[in-house]
């Protein structure tokens, strides 16, 4: 049976035609409500008491879960098609709109996964201001407290926490699990008259805590510290500020779920190989450190990272992916929207893609007190922005978005969204990608009424397959015609260029290659290329010892792509002993050139023509040579027991 739906035009503030969403969408709706939260609650609540509902309203939500309570029913699902679709301006026809918000919200997502922190309450509080004695003694009745002061004092510190001072030289961690050293660390000693007397300085104290209420006023202990859970800092003289910070640390305390952002595939992972460097691009764009290099692959602490997806969206071989949810929940989302705005009518949709929080308070506030937004616009949320990178934006187009605006917030990772526009502009060679750096809703209604929109793409696709499949595969929808696109340096697709002349055809690159991209041919001496497998990590041009190879970021759209091509061959040598081929021609002839005569091991014929010959008959020459290496002396005859009979005679 299909999910019940309530519909409610709040007051008749909004048009819906229930007929056309039940039938589109396939969910039930009997009627639409006026006053669903007001003197037609009775109705809304036998609706839910029925069970498997859907109400289209995010508004109450919190009073329809209490109402499903009350009824002893399990709490609906929500949705809102209000805000984003009904609130619009005159004369704008919401239902299809309407129709693929309410096809997205059915979608089943998968499980988030998660994992515990335990917080014992154990909480640092740094800094010798009034306001950090104050704070500190407003948690000692919730948490563990330790007040560290910069540097030892004759006033008394009274409360009912501990005080140490010295210099905070390191911190390390996350909620629940921080490390910390510290520097000309000093102890109140106990007891006493008078002024408080201390311990010694002494350096390299170790300690552990849960939380840090940072109020010192100098630099954050962390690189992106708002993002570190169970560090809250305050600037000491904001009052409001402080009072905030401590009402938040003192709710850090129990057994806390924290989100597995992402999903490391390391034998995928092009970070290095041999100890020669590769792509870095994850390391260099992780705001909180959360990325480590471990060798051939990197490593990411699950408890540090904080989400925000830009590694998953540069990540060229696809080794790190976003899981909270999974890209392909995303893609389906996609094409869900587009799809079905065009069953219910409608043309050419745009794609509005914002944050769950300020993205969707500006949405709100467009629609209750402007012109909200207009009826081919689409919102979706997302938890990541910065994840939502070139792959993604080229699915939208190829789905059937016409356009493709992303809000940006206040907090956001710009650097790498602004480079994924520009690789995904480069892709589908139209500027129909573009961000919105905005923050008032009256401007975000404009910018999105006032804009001139291209036509769609004439065959939609359905974006499956990893990131880079769904790159190639929305290319060749959105740009049919073009063989070859030429894209921005760094980019994550493209060929290698071989200097002929400087190449040896030594295969290093070969042996090295992450992605399987660069080949060889075991009866011949040549180097292959694969361009599709490519993944411009750099590592061939890194480590080829002649300096012979450079990048070409560029995406083939031919079948080419998929061929291994050969970039550079020779003729093998010929084994003047055996005539078996070996090597290359040129690099065994440029090695006999360079030897001969100007070493002292290749002085005669003999050696040099050692130089020309297979491994086997190398080692035959030089075992049957006169300065034989391997030669001894003749072997000792074996004794025997006659010998032993004949030395016990003589004596």
């Amino acid at each position: 049976m299909a999910k019940k739906l309530i519909l409610c035009d709040c007051l008749g503030s909004q048009k819906i035609d229930a007929n056309t969403l039940a039938s589109v969408t396939g969910l039930q709706c009997d009627k639409t409500l006026s006053d669903a939260c007001g003197s037609q609650i009775e109705t809304t609540a036998k609706a839910i008491e029925d069970g498997d509902v859907m109400v289209a309203c995010q508004q109450q939500a919190r009073l329809f879960s209490e109402l499903a309570e009350e009824v002893g029913a399990s709490a609906p699902a929500f949705v809102d098609i209000r805000d984003r679709a009904g609130w619009t301006a005159k004369g704008q026809e919401p239902t299809p709109k309407m129709a693929a918000l309410l096809a997205e919200a059915t979608l089943s997502r998968p499980a988030e996964k998660t994992l515990d922190i335990q917080s014992q309450g154990a909480c640092l509080v740094i800094g010798g201001t009034e306001a950090a004695l104050k704070a500190a003694d407003d948690l000692s009745s919730a948490l563990a407290v330790t007040l560290l002061l910069p540097e030892a004092t004759d006033t008394d510190v009274l409360g009912d926490f501990e005080t140490v001072a010295g210099h905070l030289h390191r911190a390390e961690g996350t909620l629940g699990q921080f490390s910390l050293r510290i520097d000309a660390f000093q102890n109140v000693i106990a007891g006493g008259r008078g002024t408080p007397t201390w311990t010694e300085p002494k350096d390299g104290a170790l300690s552990e805590c849960d939380i840090i209420l940072d109020l010192s006023g100098g630099q954050p202990l962390f690189p992106a510290p708002e993002k570190r859970d169970g560090y809250l800092r305050a600037a000491p003289g904001s009052v409001p500020a402080v009072a905030d910070a401590v009402l938040q640390a003192s709710q850090m305390v129990g057994t806390f779920e924290k989100p597995l952002y992402v999903r490391l595939e390391e034998p995928l992972c092009a970070h290095s190989r041999a100890e020669k460097p590769a792509c870095t691009k994850c390391l260099d764009i992780c705001p909180t450190g959360a990325i480590t290099s471990a060798g051939e692959h990197v490593a990411i602490d699950p408890l540090i990272c904080a989400g925000c997806g830009a590694c998953s969206a540069l990540c060229p071989s696809g080794a790190i992916t976003y899981d909270a949810p999974p890209v392909g929940t995303l893609f389906n989302r996609l094409h869900t929207l587009a799809s079905t705005y065009r069953n219910a009518g409608g043309s050419a949709p745009r794609l509005l893609l914002h944050d769950d929080y300020f993205g969707a308070e500006m949405i709100s506030l467009a629609a209750r007190y402007g012109r909200g937004l207009p009826a081919d616009v689409i919102p979706l949320s997302v938890s990541a922005l910065a994840g939502f990178g070139h792959a993604e934006m080229l699915a939208a187009l190829a789905t059937g978005f016409a356009q493709v605006d992303i809000l940006l917030a206040p907090k956001t990772e710009r650097g790498v969204i602004e480079d994924e526009v520009a690789l995904a502009i480069a892709v589908c060679g139209t500027s129909a990608i573009r961000l919105l750096d905005i923050s008032d809703p009256d401007a975000l209604s404009d910018a999105l009424y006032d804009t001139s929109v291209a036509d769609p793409v004439a065959e939609p696709v359905l974006p499956i397959g990893t990131r880079r499949q769904v790159t190639r595969l929305a290319a060749k929808a959105l740009q049919p015609d073009a063989e070859i696109l030429p894209l921005p340096a760094a980019a994550p697709y493209g060929a290698i260029v071989v200097d002929q002349d400087a190449c040896t055809l030594c295969l290093s690159c070969v042996s090295l290659c992450p992605s399987g991209a660069l080949g060889d041919n075991p009866d011949n001496p040549q180097l292959r290329f694969q361009e599709d497998a490519c993944l411009q990590c750099g590592l061939c041009s890194n480590i080829c010892p002649e300096k012979a190879i450079s990048l070409t970021p560029q995406l083939d759209l031919t079948d080419a792509a998929f061929t291994q091509k050969v970039l550079h061959e020779e003729e093998p040598f010929a084994c003047v002993e055996c005539g078996s081929l070996f090597g290359v021609k040129s690099t065994v002839e440029r090695i006999t050139e360079k030897l001969a005569g100007n070493h002292a091991m290749f002085s005669s014929p003999e050696t040099i023509r050692m130089i020309q010959m297979c491994d086997n008959c190398r080692v035959q020459a030089q075992y049957h040579s006169d300065n034989n290496p391997f030669a001894s002396k003749d072997r000792p005859r074996v004794r025997t027991t006659d010998d032993y009979l004949s030395k016990r005679k003589d004596h």
